[in-house]
């Protein structure tokens, strides 16, 4: 239906906008939509994630235009998140839908608290050699692919509360997740088929047009509001189709 198009690519479309701006949420967000909207769990995450190929794409440029990306800090996220999504993807994909529905709510809820959680505390300072670098990459790539969303979250939000500078590690993890968004794409594509994504196209143009953005509004936005305002959408959303 055209509503419905039109409806993924409002979705897609704010859900980048945030996520250009704090480094996370455009999975959570569109996941969280798209569940709402009674998407099937493994078919939202799945649409989210090839959105996410092109959204990604775009807004990893745009950070790095800006020069927003740690280059080391990459090499050191990729690996780790791409074969931690190819697990989570894979396993998301064999598991029944209605039996994993409320265990994927109670993650978006601990998502939404977490972030909620990082925009009051103030870290200490750590750079890139950090040890936990890898292993925060590995799970946020398992639990991005199964809860639909998190990557940003969870891996932006880990280190951010280490200590790594805010627009570093929110430029170096939007551009990481396109190798981590793709893997996990092929991954749902090779178990799913693509007749059962197609509506992520109305995602992909309003994440696409909303790219450019969000590059520029990390540098002027204020983060806490924003943070906050996230994890109550978040949070409510989730609380409500969970119960």
């Amino acid at each position: 239906m055209t509503s419905d198009f039109f409806f993924f690519i409002v979705v897609g479309f704010c859900a980048q906008i945030v996520d250009g701006a704090l480094g996370m949420a455009f999975g959570v967000l569109s996941t969280t939509s798209l569940l709402a909207f009674g998407v099937p769990v493994a078919n939202a995450s799945a649409m989210t994630h090839v959105a996410e190929m092109f959204t990604t794409a775009a807004s990893g440029l745009s950070h790095a235009y800006h020069r927003n990306v740690d280059w080391r800090l990459v090499a050191r996220l990729a690996p780790a998140g791409m074969i931690g999504g190819a697990i989570g993807a894979y396993l998301l994909a064999n598991i029944d839908g209605k039996v994993i529905a409320p265990f994927v709510s109670a993650y978006l809820i601990a998502i939404g608290l977490v972030i909620l959680y990082k925009a009051f505390r103030p870290p200490p300072k750590r750079d890139v050699r950090d040890w936990i670098v890898p292993p925060v990459g590995f799970c946020g790539g398992v639990l991005d692919a199964i809860g639909g969303g998190g990557w940003g979250p969870i891996v932006t939000s880990s280190l951010v509360s280490r200590g790594h500078d805010l627009k570093r590690v929110i430029g170096s993890t939007n551009f990481t997740e396109f190798a981590v968004t793709l893997t996990i794409s092929l991954t749902f594509m090779l178990t799913l088929g693509w007749s059962e994504l197609n509506s992520a196209i109305g995602l992909i143009i309003g994440g696409v047009i909303a790219a450019p953005f969000g590059a520029i509004l990390v540098k002027r936005l204020p983060v806490r509001p924003l943070m906050v305002a996230v994890s109550m959408i978040i949070i409510g959303t989730s609380a409500m189709r969970l119960l």
